[in-house]
């Protein structure tokens, strides 16, 4: 597949007033064409899975390349040196979720990576481990509760940081994990508010915000009728 033509192709599909306004989601518009998502998944379904052309979309470094690139990408052929030297490209928030959300997390090495990661400096790296966190949290079906009662500590841990694209991410990881059933709803409130007792903003806003989530009527109701049918008999 040709990528400069595939760049002219996106250049059409873009669109000015899109670019204008990314700049109120802090989104840098001077990497983008302005090509929505949806434009981009319809593009993505339209290529297939494409492992070369996946790296090629990846290296030309623009919003909609390296996002097209997460989406044609196949997960069984990533390797975790791939996923080390992605996660270091990321220069804002939506290509990191992004390439978390329609990539990283379908391969085998999600959550030792969002606990790796999480511990990390950088910015969009210590992001991109708890938005793993949160959508393995949502998608991982099988996956037994240790893995998700083993980011509650790192969790914790990383609430303090006051950068808001981290906290947010936190944030969502600690909901996100409290509402995947009733005994990990239990443990995500529990380490709410352990957090709510740090002298910290970010951390009193995390727990404020998840607390308010978690014990709320809607969530622990789903999570009863959940639970219920889960031990209702097969006819």
């Amino acid at each position: 597949m040709d990528v400069p033509g595939l760049i002219d192709r996106l250049k059409t599909m873009g669109d000015p007033e899109a670019l204008a306004g990314m700049a109120r989601y802090n989104i840098r518009s001077d990497r983008s064409f302005g090509v929505s998502i949806p434009k981009l998944r319809k593009l993505g379904k339209e290529l297939g899975r494409d492992h070369e052309l996946a790296a090629r979309l990846w290296a030309a470094g623009i919003r909609e390349t390296m996002i097209l690139a997460a989406l044609v990408d196949d997960p069984d052929l990533i390797t975790e040196e791939q996923m080390e030297a992605w996660v270091l490209d990321f220069y804002d928030w939506e290509v990191c979720d992004q390439c978390c959300m329609n990539l990283f997390e379908k391969t085998p090495y999600a959550a030792p990576k969002a606990v790796a990661w999480s511990a990390r400096p950088e910015e969009f790296v210590k992001r991109a481990g708890f938005v793993l966190m949160a959508r393995l949290a949502v998608s991982d079906k099988k996956a037994p509760d240790q893995v998700f009662e083993a980011f509650l500590p790192l969790i914790v841990r990383e609430a303090t940081d006051d950068r808001n694209l981290v906290k947010k991410e936190v944030n969502w990881a600690l909901r996100q994990i409290g509402k995947r059933n009733l005994a990990l709803n239990a443990r995500a409130v529990t380490t709410a508010r352990r957090i709510q007792k740090t002298d910290q903003r970010a951390a009193r806003w995390i727990a404020k915000d998840a607390l308010a989530e978690l014990t709320g009527p809607a969530v622990l109701e789903r999570l009863r009728a959940k639970e219920k049918s889960k031990d209702r008999p097969e006819s």
